[in-house]
């Protein structure tokens, strides 16, 4: 549509232009999000696009160029990992788009998937930006979400060669598809498919994150878009080709409309899930709840111990509107790292501000820069959506569980942490400090474990009352010297030396207890809460409305407090009723199937 057609001169406005004029001004609002969905394709996939898709996956699937499969196990590295380059997608959203290569082009290369390089450059200039570290990147594209359609990384041996991954796209935009290899054929590095039976898989990386050990997690949308595998058979594909040994899967989300968890959770290290926070009972804040104690009753972290959660609250939109009402989905979890940096989404002062201190105080060091995202965010995305990370090509890799508060006694601090490189390591060191405006001691660290490449050092006691702030650094036989947390010096860990003091380990008088039952309304996990005073055998079903049991949800031992699940999928919308039972004791709770 020529749009210049709709203005009408005002040297030429006669009576019958002036009745004209308003159907013509109603048809450019109307056929206006067309034009723009045109060029700034959408985040979620529009209707006529579910239409193509069958199409589009025949396609998908019959680039034999394309095929190529690991022959030996892979791990995929997690994204606080270092990085050699950073990928974006230049089209609509420019003003965010300068200010992610401003901050990100300080800590690496950016690759500028683009049509025009001189106009990208053009922008850069004229708005301030160096083109230091910055390479362009000419390819077809569709949209700007090349989070969701670009590549991933894994390493051979766990830190020997970076390989790419590409997964079929979850949209029929097959330029989109296609710029994995292009950033394949830019970086010359190998690069493994997904594209071809039996090894297809329709993904997203918008949907899926990795600790860096093997565990992954998504939400149920990846078995929906591939209903035509069992969930054994994705989990297989996930382990040769990612190296996922533990593939989490968590209940769609009832108000995000795209089911992508990088909009409302984010791995800031091995044991730590940064969680997006609703108010009460507000949008997907219940089934986000249901989700995370799913996870944390039945999974621990790679270390073995329970997942730490920090919270971050979920903001409203310019109107105060939350995404059950209408409002934008916006989030402070769609952030990404770029090794000593993070870029956070940022809308309004009045939740920026507590958002950013969340961010600082869970990642003390590092570079936490802001960029707006106001004017993408009704889209369904923010920075993370619209950036994509090139591995680094020589990793030294420092894997450590940060040490917990520890009473005072006169042992050392026992500091452990899995290092590797492919050349081998030839040193690591603990250095430690409990005066942040004094300079940092170390201690030796010598290889305790071979088999697992763990290293061992120890911090020296400590005097009652001190806070130890804390970071690992490690030398490769080649040569490469590397810290964890990466940004250190600046960036640290700490635990603090407290007194001994005697555990209250009263019991209440309540023989047990059944908070309420979250979400509800339910369609998906659903979490029961159940507290015992001591170890009683429980009973909780499942009933109708006519008291009719539906199913068995647990029989066994409660003591203390446990978290039960059902899930309400495949229940018919309505009414239900869950009984928790005791030899002695019986409670009904209600709840409602949506």
């Amino acid at each position: 549509m020529n749009l210049s057609l709709i203005f009408v001169s005002s040297h030429t406005v006669n009576s019958v232009s002036m009745r004209i004029l308003p159907v013509l001004l109603y048809l450019q609002l109307a056929f206006m999000p067309f034009l723009v969905s045109a060029q700034f394709p959408q985040h979620k996939m529009t209707e006529q696009e579910k239409l193509l898709m069958p199409q589009y996956l025949r396609e998908a699937r019959s680039h034999s160029n394309r095929f190529s499969v690991p022959f030996s196990a892979v791990r995929a590295s997690a994204e606080w990992e270092e990085i050699d380059a950073l990928t974006i997608t230049w089209t609509g959203f420019q003003s965010i788009l300068k200010e992610i290569v401003r901050a990100a082009a300080v800590e690496t290369r950016v690759i500028i998937v683009c049509s025009d390089s001189n106009t990208v450059k053009n922008y850069l200039t004229s708005n301030g930006v160096s083109l230091t570290n910055t390479e362009y990147l000419i390819a077809p594209f569709n949209s700007i979400w090349c989070r969701d359609y670009g590549q991933w990384n894994v390493y051979t041996n766990d830190v020997d060669t970076l390989a790419l991954v590409d997964w079929i796209y979850n949209r029929p935009r097959a330029k989109d598809d296609s710029v994995p290899a292009s950033v394949q054929r830019h970086t010359g590095l190998p690069m493994y498919t997904m594209t071809q039976a039996p090894f297809d898989l329709v993904h997203t990386g918008g949907n899926f994150m990795t600790d860096g050990w093997g565990t992954g997690f998504s939400s149920r949308l990846i078995l929906d878009e591939n209903s035509g595998k069992t969930e054994s058979e994705i989990d297989s594909l996930m382990h040769r080709f990612m190296g996922i040994n533990r593939y989490i899967k968590m209940s769609n989300l009832p108000y995000d409309q795209i089911h992508h968890i990088d909009m409302h959770m984010k791995l800031l290290d091995e044991e730590t899930i940064l969680v997006g926070e609703y108010p009460p009972g507000v949008a997907d804040g219940p089934q986000i709840e249901a989700n995370l104690q799913y996870v944390l009753n039945n999974f621990n972290s790679v270390f073995g111990t329970p997942y730490k959660v920090i919270r971050i609250p979920m903001p409203p939109d310019n109107f105060n509107a939350y995404p059950n009402t209408g409002g934008d989905y916006r989030t402070y979890t769609n952030a990404t790292f770029v090794n000593k940096t993070v870029l956070v989404p940022t809308y309004e002062e009045r939740h920026d501000t507590t958002a950013l201190r969340i961010w600082r105080e869970s990642l003390p060091g590092y570079n936490i820069v802001g960029i707006n995202c106001n004017s993408i965010i009704p889209s369904l995305g923010a920075i993370h959506c619209i950036t994509k990370e090139v591995a680094s090509s020589d990793p030294l890799l420092i894997s450590h569980q940060a040490y917990r508060d520890a009473i005072a006694s006169t042992s050392a601090y026992q500091i452990d942490s899995r290092i590797l490189h492919r050349s081998g390591i030839s040193s690591a060191n603990v250095w430690y400090r409990t005066d942040t405006t004094q300079l940092y001691s170390s201690v030796a660290m010598t290889l305790t474990d071979t088999l697992l490449n763990l290293w061992t050092g120890f911090i020296p006691q400590q005097n009652p009352g001190s806070t130890v702030y804390y970071y690992i650094e490690a030398s490769s036989i080649s040569g490469k010297t590397q810290t964890r947390p990466l940004p250190a010096p600046a960036a640290y860990w700490k635990f603090n030396i407290i007194l001994n003091t005697e555990i209250n380990n009263s019991i209440s008088s309540v023989i047990f207890e059944v908070a309420d039952i979250f979400p509800n309304p339910s369609k998906g996990i659903t979490c029961i809460p159940v507290q015992s005073e001591n170890i009683r055998q429980f009973e909780v079903g499942l009933y109708n409305i006519h008291g009719q049991k539906i199913s068995d949800i647990f029989t066994g031992q409660i003591s203390g407090e446990k978290k039960l699940f059902f899930d309400s999928r495949e229940l018919a919308s309505g009414v239900y009723f869950i009984r928790i039972q005791d030899l002695e004791h019986s409670i009904l709770k209600k709840i409602i199937v949506r």
